[in-house]
């Protein structure tokens, strides 16, 4: 009897690279448009699944009691939305793709880091509403030789900081998790958040979400931040409080942020959107139509290996 791989949902315009990669492997593929958690379950019993696909849908302690789970793959670097714990509870491996679109949201973070020192958002709007004026921007301060300091360093800031090097940058990182031998080979000063805060005129965010980094960058962390300060966050959006943030550009203490992600996706309301210090994108920085593809792939080729008793290989 074969297998059955649901997936819970997705927002590509089709599933034509995962039909065939489960055709050639002899693996059914299903499809659901689930929420949430009951959508899931009952999406997966309907049709039996063994092992699921999720993008977007949570995949909690409830899905992994209520049914009987190979494997669990996430489109995407983070694994915020399902329960990890759980899934080790019910000897679910789940699998990623961790060095998924490294190099577009290196790129990313630092187009919104010039965006923001440049002032290049702000000009073009004053354009569009008739206004022709340099110094609407002012002041602007050269960026070469600055200190960019990175709240969490991995495989993107790494790819950021080699893309950057032709501006001399000098780099920090506050990271509990790797040491200063690591950081030192890279390149980076290891450093605590204060002095980082304290020191970088572009503080760049590459943390997941955890209980530990859930609004780490907040006021406390603004008023510790320089005046010409520029925030710029590429990984989960709930790591910064905006409110905060919203606030310390209001009252001078940071010069502005550029921001691809927010805590509510997507946001009612903000009181980011009326300030022209701040730069936003749409949970974007992942995009290519290359990263797409190799997204797609390699957490479908790897759902499909432990369906066929092969060992995982990107296992959380």
């Amino acid at each position: 009897m074969s297998s059955t791989v649901l997936v819970t949902d997705f927002d590509f315009p089709d599933l034509d690279i995962e039909r065939e990669l489960a055709g050639e492997a002899g693996i059914d593929l299903e499809t659901a448009a689930a929420d949430g958690p009951e959508d899931v379950i009952e999406a997966a019993r309907g049709v039996d699944a063994d092992a699921l696909l999720a993008q977007y849908a949570p995949i909690t302690r409830a899905v992994f009691e209520e049914l009987d789970l190979a494997v669990v793959g996430r489109y995407g670097i983070g694994v915020d939305s399902v329960d990890l714990e759980a899934a080790g509870d019910h000897g679910v491996p789940v699998v990623n793709v961790p060095d998924y679109c490294q190099d577009e949201v290196a790129e990313h973070a630092l187009a919104l880091a010039l965006s923001c020192v440049r002032e290049t958002a702000r000009f073009d709007a004053r354009i569009t509403d008739g206004e022709w004026d340099w110094t609407a921007g002012r002041p602007i301060n050269r960026l070469q030789g600055a200190t960019v300091g990175f709240v969490g360093f991995g495989s993107i800031p790494e790819c950021l900081a080699a893309k950057a090097s032709g501006f001399d940058f000098k780099y920090l990182a506050y990271d509990p998790y790797r040491s200063v031998e690591e950081l030192d080979e890279a390149g980076v000063e290891k450093v605590g958040l204060e002095e980082l805060l304290e020191r970088s005129r572009i503080v760049s965010v590459h943390t997941p979400l955890t209980d530990e980094t859930h609004e780490l960058i907040a006021a406390e962390a603004f008023a510790t931040m320089r005046e010409d300060a520029v925030l710029v966050n590429t990984a989960r959006g709930a790591v910064v409080d905006t409110t905060a943030l919203a606030a310390a550009i209001e009252a001078g203490e940071i010069a502005g942020a550029g921001l691809d992600v927010l805590p509510e996706e997507p946001p009612e309301e903000s009181a980011l959107f009326d300030l022209e210090d701040v730069v936003l994108t749409p949970h974007v920085a992942w995009y290519s139509e290359e990263s797409i593809t190799e997204l797609r792939e390699t957490v479908t080729r790897d759902v499909l290996s432990v369906l066929a008793d092969n060992e995982p290989t990107n296992p959380v």
